[in-house]
């Protein structure tokens, strides 16, 4: 899934190579933590954040079959 994430947010933004993406494991679901530049933030977010649930429905649907739920958390 991290591969993913990064994938899809490269994609979007103007420094890819500010884009970083730690997980977060525990018992119960999987964090993926997404960080970007500053002035990036708005690309990733979108208006009204519709990029932001866009991307978080496709980690979704990609994780269905995981054992655990993935979330992604955008910092």
């Amino acid at each position: 899934m991290k591969e993913l994430l990064e994938t899809i947010v490269r994609m979007l933004v103007d420094d890819p190579d500010a884009v970083k993406v730690e997980v977060i494991e525990n018992e119960r679901s999987t964090l993926l933590q997404l960080s970007v530049a500053q002035n990036d933030m708005g690309k990733v977010i979108g208006k009204e954040g519709r990029i932001a649930k866009s991307i978080r429905t496709v980690i979704k649907a990609a994780s269905r079959n995981e054992s655990k739920p993935v979330y992604v958390d955008i910092v």
